[in-house]
C-alpha cells in the first residue's frame, strides 16, 4: 500500500508501505475512505517539533473495516466506522470516568493518511456508522476523528453552557469547531478571534455572533466590548502558541475558565490567573466519549463540521495538502485514497 512519510521538515512523501496486518487480536484493519491533514502535524513539517527519522504520519481517519482480531466483537468486517486520534479500550478505569484520551492502555496509529490503517483496541476506539453514509456526510464524519470533538472538549472543559459569552482564540479547523461546538451548547455569545474573511465566514456560518479581527491588547479590549466590559465567561484556546494562550488570559473574565486544547508551545501566566480565580482544564479531546452523540447530530443533518475542509485532494498530492495548509491556502484539506 502508499501512505504519507514524514522525512524532516517540509518534506512529506507518498511512498510504499508495508500492508497493515492484525498483530493483536484486539486490532482491526481498516481501509482509508478518507483521511486528512491536522494543524498539529504541521509541527513537524515546520521544524517546530522535531522529526529524528523518516515516520508514518497523520492520525484522523473514517473507512471500511477489511479484518478484526478474534477478540473484536463490536465491529466486523464490511463496517464503516470512525475513529478517534487517541486509541483507548474504553473499559479500564480512566475510561469509565470518560477520560479516554487517557486510557491506561492507550496507544498509538501506525500513521492514518495512508490506504489501509492498523487500529489497536478497535472495539475501544471504533464507532460503526449504522448504515453506509451518503458521500456528502463523509467530511463531517471525518471532524469527529478530532477536530469537531477537539473543539467540543473545548467548550465543554470551558464550561460553556446555556446563556454563557464565549471568546475563541483560534481560526483554524479546531477553532472554528469550537464555535460550532459552542453554539450547540447554548453559548449566548460566541465570539470568532479571526482575521481572514474565509474563516471568519465559516465562523458566521457556525454561529458566531460576533468577530473580532483585532489582537493582542487591542482583542482583548474587544471582547470585554462585548462582553460589559468584563471579557468573556468562557474563552477556547485552540492554536497552542504562546501568544495564542497570553491572547485567551487576556479575554477571559475573572472567575471565568480557558478551555485549553491547542497542543502547547507556549506558557501560561498562571500567577495572575490564581489571583484572578481563572479556571483552566483541557488537552487531548476524549474523542470517544464525545463521538456518539456527535455522529447522532452529524447523521441527522443537524450539524455540518465538514464545511472546515475547503480542499480535497487524492492521498497522492499529501505533500499539496501540507504545503496548502502551512501557507494558509487552505483551512483543512480532506484526502482521499
Amino acid at each position: 500500500m502508499f501512505g504519507a512519510v514524514i522525512h524532516a521538515p517540509g518534506d512529506v512523501r507518498y511512498e510504499e508501505r508495508p500492508d497493515p496486518t492484525i498483530l493483536e487480536p484486539t486490532d482491526a484493519v481498516v481501509r482509508t475512505v478518507a483521511a486528512c491533514v491536522c494543524g498539529s502535524d504541521l509541527w513537524r513539517y515546520r521544524g517546530i517539533a522535531p522529526v529524528p527519522k523518516p515516520t508514518a504520519i497523520g492520525h484522523e481517519f473514517c473507512g471500511i473495516v477489511e479484518s478484526v482480531g478474534d477478540a473484536v466483537t463490536g465491529v466486523a468486517a464490511g463496517d464503516f466506522v470512525v475513529g478517534g486520534f487517541n486509541p483507548s479500550d474504553n473499559t479500564c478505569p480512566v475510561c469509565r470516568k470518560g477520560a479516554q484520551a487517557n486510557c491506561l492502555h492507550g496507544d498509538h496509529y501506525d500513521g492514518c493518511q495512508a490506504e489501509k490503517i492498523r487500529i489497536p483496541l478497535a472495539d475501544g476506539t471504533l464507532l460503526k456508522v449504522p448504515e453506509p453514509p451518503a458521500d456528502d456526510l463523509i467530511p463531517s464524519i471525518l471532524t469527529l476523528s478530532d477536530v469537531m470533538c477537539t473543539g467540543w472538549h473545548a467548550a465543554v472543559s470551558a464550561g460553556v453552557g446555556p446563556g454563557t459569552s464565549v471568546a475563541v482564540v483560534g481560526d483554524g479547523a479546531v477553532g472554528l469547531s469550537a464555535v460550532l461546538a459552542a453554539r450547540q451548547l447554548g453559548a449566548s455569545t460566541v465570539i470568532a478571534m479571526s482575521r481572514h474573511a474565509d474563516r471568519q465566514a465559516v465562523a458566521v456560518g457556525f454561529g458566531a455572533s460576533h468577530v473580532v479581527a483585532e489582537r493582542d491588547e487591542a482583542g482583548a479590549a474587544a471582547v470585554k466590548e462585548l462582553t460589559e466590559g468584563i471579557g468573556a465567561d468562557c474563552v477556547l484556546e485552540c492554536v497552542g502558541t504562546e501568544g495564542a494562550r497570553l491572547q485567551a488570559a487576556a479575554c477571559v473574565r475573572d472567575g471565568g475558565n480557558i478551555g485549553l486544547v491547542g497542543v502547547p508551545h507556549g506558557e501560561l501566566p498562571l500567577g495572575g490567573l490564581f489571583w484572578r480565580n481563572v479556571g483552566i482544564k483541557g488537552g487531548p479531546a476524549h474523542v470517544r466519549s464525545y463521538l456518539p452523540h456527535l455522529l447522532d447530530l452529524v447523521l441527522t443533518r443537524a450539524i455540518n463540521p465538514g464545511v472546515v475542509f475547503d480542499l480535497e485532494l487524492p492521498l497522492s498530492r499529501v505533500a499539496e495538502a501540507y504545503a496548502a495548509m502551512d501557507e494558509r491556502r487552505a483551512i483543512k484539506v480532506l484526502l482521499r485514497p
